[in-house]
């Protein structure tokens, strides 16, 4: 009976993945999970939100009446429509916001990726506020000479290279956990922690603070939840059985001490199951998930801040913020 029981928990675990690798290889399924339609906020107006500050009141949610703007537990989902970039803006001015953004280039990744990285954040990520580049590196010398605005800064820091490259992925939350506890919580209001692989495109701005920010990941949001890649093994401390939505690690932030809570859960989480000899399905975006399941984010960011190219045409992606840059992963994950 126990080999029976392990093997149904297996065929189990294997049919969301066997359907996501369908669905990222086939451009039919693409464009028929485009067409499912999406759940709808069911609030009157944003004065109905568990409002992150005075200036979300202003959203207007019904102006994008093709999507879904709130939570269940009333939190902003944010489309492009929706807000008055502005307002935003001239608040977070006004109350002295400042952001650190984390990021982490080891290995391949540096060369790769980075200084794209860096030169496009100047031109979109959260301009006319103070921003303090993170950079976690193990090759400090070679982190590029970028052309800072005034009120910008880069700090590098650096970190040894692990052999693999999900021990990478997930020891992150640990060196967040500390940065934030030594240095950003004495410098910055909040925190976005980012991967480096990525291209921002188009305004990524205050708009997107908050006291606990996830992001929708654009693979997953039309999907049903059923389809959700969450970890389905009871051994893991990412075990989920059901959730909200499916958030991307790439992007993930909020006021300093909430995204540290955040990151010393998961690393918790992530050293315990070393020590039951378990490693969560999808590392340490399976640990974020399960935590955002359990303390639900304040704003929710839709996937025009983090797109995939490679997905057929949506109507309902009017902008994008930040795309995903190409992978190479057979030359930058191998040692």
């Amino acid at each position: 009976m126990g080999q029976k029981m392990k093997n149904i928990f297996k065929l189990m675990l294997c049919v969301p993945i066997t359907l996501c690798a369908l669905y990222l290889i086939s451009p039919s399924l693409k464009l028929i999970i485009g067409l499912l339609p999406m759940d709808k906020c069911s609030l009157e107006n944003a004065n109905m939100l568990n409002l992150d500050n005075s200036v979300d009141a202003s959203l207007d949610l019904w102006s994008r009446a093709d999507v879904q703007t709130c939570t269940t537990w009333k939190a902003a989902i944010i489309w492009e429509g929706m807000f008055d970039p502005d307002a935003y803006d001239q608040m977070h001015r006004r109350e002295g916001s400042s952001v650190a953004l984390t990021v982490f280039a080891v290995g391949r990744y540096l060369d790769a990726y980075l200084k794209t990285f860096l030169n496009t954040s100047e031109q979109h990520f959260m301009l006319g506020l103070p921003v303090t580049y993170y950079i976690f590196t193990d090759v400090p010398e070679k982190v590029p000479d970028i052309k800072l605005a005034p009120q910008r800064s880069i700090k590098v820091m650096k970190v040894e290279k692990n052999s693999r490259w999900q021990d990478v992925s997930m020891m992150r939350m640990k060196t967040i956990s500390d940065v934030i506890e030594s240095d950003i919580r004495h410098h910055c209001t909040h925190v976005f922690c980012f991967d480096v692989d990525q291209v921002f495109t188009g305004r990524f701005g205050s708009e997107a603070l908050g006291d606990s920010v996830a992001l929708l990941h654009a693979h997953y949001y039309r999907l049903p939840k059923k389809y959700f890649t969450y970890d389905r093994n009871p051994n893991s401390k990412a075990y989920m059985q059901t959730g909200d939505f499916y958030y991307h690690a790439a992007i993930f932030g909020g006021l300093w001490k909430s995204v540290k809570a955040l990151t010393e859960a998961c690393y918790q989480g992530i050293m315990e199951d070393k020590r039951n000899n378990v490693e969560a399905l999808w590392h340490d975006e399976s640990h974020l998930n399960k935590y955002m399941w359990l303390h639900k984010p304040t704003k929710v960011l839709s996937p025009e801040y983090c797109w995939d190219t490679s997905i057929i045409y949506r109507s309902e992606i009017r902008v994008t913020r930040l795309m995903w840059a190409p992978k190479y992963y057979d030359t930058l994950r191998t040692p």
